[in-house]
């Protein structure tokens, strides 16, 4: 058998099926896009669950991936043990519909015996015990001897998830010698130890199951194999782990030469070595697919990755950040299959930079308060660390849980996790009762009743329209009118040109009208919301004739202010699309906020951006703004839209059918807002802020339209402003005055250095020249007090002076006090070399006078400051300094 490393296998496995009448597919994200169940894809069927469903057609009744998966269930397990890893690839092959058992198992078995020359002696097959249609495959059509063939229960050989879908199994084994076994006489494959390791596994879907236990036949049959691609590479490579194959140990041996420290040294570095190149890898794959760091969701699975690999490269004493670097290893392993990893490195490693050196801050202060709590367990013999002690570290300082449970393990300690998820709750609790307070009173759970129909939308044709009224809301109860004047409610109706607020896009502002061509508007809407059951909410007050329900009704919607959200919206498509050219494609929608004329955008991204690229982007939206591009909106299967390469909200569910939006050549996406006919209208775009508002994720706040004029006019009032008060006439004459008043105050700045420096020269002289000698050193005590809150001699003006002092003589030992009419006092010590020589220093000088005045202080032997009461002044004898040397001297 031939050794091949990783990424051979993984190209002759797909090769292989791709022979045999398989479209070959690229990896799916580790994100499962329009799946809610999953928070991350853990099988190479997950993303195909709708071909298999049949709630979508697949593009080849014959398919075969290599998946990138992820599974957390191990993750405490990794390092531990050299079998658990959280990231893994499946090697897959498909079938909807079209081939099933025979080929399958047939298929495999050449693949593993003549295209890559295993051992037949070391394979043994299991099937299901009740499966006798592959047992009898396995027997009769590949030759295998009965007795090598495995029959193996429910648990272990079928594969069901509750009511739908289902079948039996049949795994392949490889044998890797006694030397790998448990030593029992039954160990035979399904064994838990290393002898028998599973490399490859058939699902048959051949049944339904009505989740009572009755199972029918399936008319339409499918195959779902896969085969743990590094499983099959430690078989072929003759590895005792997986750790140990090509694709692991570079990375360990890239960690091995930052920290110094090889793998086999020692049981617990080596475990550190495990999890910090498993973490890597994960981590570089979340990352490469839109996952960032965060306190929940995938973006917790990351960040809990990425902190154990830091943690773990301390204990093997790496001081500096180091991931970044390690990355590039991981990159360089992967590149060939996934070339998207390298196409986003400057992205991955600058998110592992980020993190990492957030972490290291984190790490310092929580490793120091747990060290404490550490101590006090001991010293109450206690061995349970309190869910109250966990909770703050984690609600305080930001201290995750399970790192608080890794360390408490550690050092022989367990934590009370029941206390602690209690605490959590009760906080969970607290923060819904503050948006109960705040009137987030949530209208997904109001009760209409009977009636459960949706609000027909025809607001991206329409402005106006006739309406019947289905329900309206006065203070949270469902009335049958409202009638007076001033009162403020909501109504419900049959169909509605306002939009909702969804999207990020604020809902419109509008009227209702009892009677076609009223002068007046009968009810004001100020705002529209829609619940999920499809009901458009118009938020309001009534201004004229009562309303009842089942009233006719005209409705329109604040057409100024629809058209200024058209402007922000268009222009934040346009945005989109520029932040991707400017910065690159690992840029994705992360939340927006479109309201008249103003809009904010959140996007991945981990560094500020430069002055220039704020530039370059708002300069590619005017382009495409004065390019005059049209905008047009139509419905197409998602299939459809994703292959003309619309951008979509990244990790939201969209229908089969979806709404694209297309601006020219300069933008493409999904979205069900309402947009202009052509991004010209938008008319001028200006971004005002950019900043960070989570790990990974910044934030641009800009304008359009009336606001950027408006924004254009304060700016040119400001200028104005400028320059009057500059004196100048031309607002293009400001740069040159600045300028030209700039050096006139560094001039006069440099002036009263050199007086200062005068100053403390003069005074340093006569300081030198009152000097009293004590025991050797010469002393003085200079004193003044200033008889307003702002001190005679400040602090910088003090160190010149000492430093004066120290440079004309070596012995002097000089302090300084300097007060206000507040109650704080200075003081400041100065002492020369041969002073500092003979024991005598300022610092220590500094401590016993602030300690007088109820302060304290420090510093350098030659010279340090304090500060104390101006009350306590008197405590500080007149004596204080030949008393302090004296007791130096002694």
């Amino acid at each position: 058998m031939q050794k091949y490393g990783v990424n051979e296998l993984r190209e002759r496995f797909l090769a292989f099926y791709e022979a045999r009448g398989h479209l070959r597919l690229p990896s799916f994200s580790l994100v499962p896009q329009g799946d809610k169940s999953l928070l991350l894809i853990n099988s190479g069927m997950a993303p195909m669950k709708p071909w298999f469903t049949g709630e979508h057609t697949p593009p080849s009744l014959r398919v075969t991936t290599c998946q990138k998966c992820l599974r957390t269930v191990d993750i405490d397990n990794v390092g531990k043990t050299a079998r658990h890893c959280t990231y893994f690839e499946m090697l897959g092959n498909f079938s909807f519909g079209d081939y099933f058992k025979e080929e399958a198992i047939a298929w495999y078995w050449e693949f593993l015996t003549r295209d890559l020359g295993f051992e037949e002696s070391r394979l043994y097959p299991s099937v299901y015990l009740e499966d006798d249609e592959a047992f009898d495959i396995w027997r009769d059509k590949i030759g295998i001897a009965p007795e090598r063939i495995t029959k193996l229960g429910k648990a272990d050989n079928f594969w069901e998830h509750g009511a739908g879908p289902c079948g039996p199994c049949s795994e392949v084994y490889y044998d890797r010698g006694e030397e790998f076994g448990c030593g029992s006489p039954d160990c035979a494959p399904g064994c838990e130890c290393d002898r028998f390791i599973e490399i490859g596994n058939n699902v048959f879907t051949q049944f339904s199951n009505d989740g009572q236990g009755n199972y029918t036949e399936l008319s339409r049959k499918n195959i779902d194999f896969g085969g743990g691609l590094e499983r099959l590479a430690m078989v072929c490579q003759g590895a005792n782990s997986v750790y140990e194959i090509d694709t692991f140990i570079s990375v360990t041996e890239k960690i091995s030469e930052i920290s110094g420290v090889r793998y086999g040294e020692s049981d617990k570095k080596d475990a550190s070595l495990r999890i910090i190149t498993e973490h890597a890898r994960a981590g570089v794959m979340l990352i490469s697919d839109g996952v960032l760091p965060s306190n929940e969701g995938r973006g917790y699975v990351l960040r809990r990755l990425l902190r154990r690999a830091v943690r773990h490269g301390r204990l093997l004493g790496i001081t500096a950040s180091f991931l970044r670097d390690v990355a590039e290893t991981v990159i360089a392993t992967n590149e060939s299959a996934y070339p998207e990893v390298r196409e986003r490195e400057g992205h991955i490693k600058s998110v592992l930079a980020a993190e990492e050196e957030s972490f290291n801050r984190t790490l310092d202060a929580g490793t120091e308060l747990l060290s404490n709590v550490f101590a006090a367990a001991e010293a109450a013999k206690s061995t349970v660390i309190s869910g109250e002690d966990a909770f703050r570290l984690y609600d305080t300082y930001g201290f995750p849980i399970d790192l608080t449970i890794e360390l408490a393990d550690e050092r022989g300690y367990s934590v009370d996790t029941e206390q602690f998820d209690a605490l959590m709750k009760q906080q969970r609790e607290r923060a819904r009762a503050a948006r109960l307070a705040l009137g987030d009173f949530g209208w997904e759970g109001f009760d209409f009743g009977d009636d459960k129909s949706e609000t027909e939308f025809v607001g991206y044709d329409s402005s106006t329209a006739e309406a019947i009224i289905t329900a309206i809301i006065k203070d949270g109860e469902l009335v049958g009118s409202l009638d007076s004047v001033g009162d403020e409610g909501v109504i419900v109706l049959d169909r509605t040109p306002l939009y909702a607020e969804m999207g990020g896009q604020v809902g419109d502002h509008g009227a209702i009208y009892a009677s076609t061509g009223a002068p007046e508007a009968d009810f004001a809407i100020d705002d529209t919301q829609k619940t999920k059951g499809g009901k458009f909410l118009h938020h309001g007050t009534l201004r004229g004739a009562p309303l009842k329900l089942g009233d006719r009704v005209t409705v329109s919607y604040d057409a100024a202010r629809r058209d200024a959200i058209r402007r922000a919206h268009t222009a934040t498509h346009l945005l989109h699309s520029a932040l991707r050219r400017v910065l690159g494609e690992h840029v994705h929608q992360a939340g927006s906020l479109v309201e008249p004329d103003r809009l904010r955008f959140d996007f991945t991204h981990t560094e500020a951006l430069e002055a220039e690229q704020l530039t370059a982007a708002e300069q590619y939206v005017n382009a495409a703004i004065l390019g005059g591009a049209p905008v047009n909106a139509r419905e197409m299967p998602i299939d459809d839209a994703k292959k003309l390469g619309a951008a979509a909200l990244f990790g939201e569910k969209y229908g089969d059918i979806v709404r694209v939006v297309t601006m020219g050549e300069q933008s493409i996406e999904l979205c069900g807002g309402t947009h202009l006919d052509n991004t010209a209208r938008a008319g001028l775009f200006h971004i005002t802020a950019e900043f960070s508002v989570a790990s990974g994720v910044r934030r641009i706040e800009a304008v359009t339209g009336s606001e950027t004029l408006d924004a254009l006019h304060r700016a040119k009032q400001q200028l104005f402003d400028i320059g009057a008060a500059l004196r100048v006439g031309d607002v293009g004459e400001i740069p040159t005055k600045i300028e030209q008043q700039t050096k006139e105050l560094r001039e006069l700045r440099r002036a009263a250095e050199q007086a200062k420096a005068q100053s403390a020269g003069s005074l340093a002289e006569e300081l030198l020249n009152a000097a009293i000698e004590i025991e050797g050193l010469k002393t003085t005590i200079y004193s003044r007090a200033s008889t307003t809150d702002t001190p005679i001699i400040d602090a910088d003006e003090l160190r010149k002076i000492g430093d004066a002092l120290r440079e004309r003589e070596p012995r002097i030992v000089a302090l300084f006090i300097s007060s206000t009419t507040g109650e704080k006092v200075t003081f400041f010590a100065a002492c020369g070399k041969e002073a500092v020589a003979s024991g005598v220093k300022a610092g220590d000088l500094i401590k016993r006078v602030a300690q007088l005045a109820g302060g304290s202080g420090g510093g350098k032997p030659e010279s340090a400051m304090g500060g104390g009461k101006r009350q306590e002044l008197p405590n500080i004898p007149d004596n204080l300094l030949s008393e302090f040397i004296k007791e130096v001297k002694k």
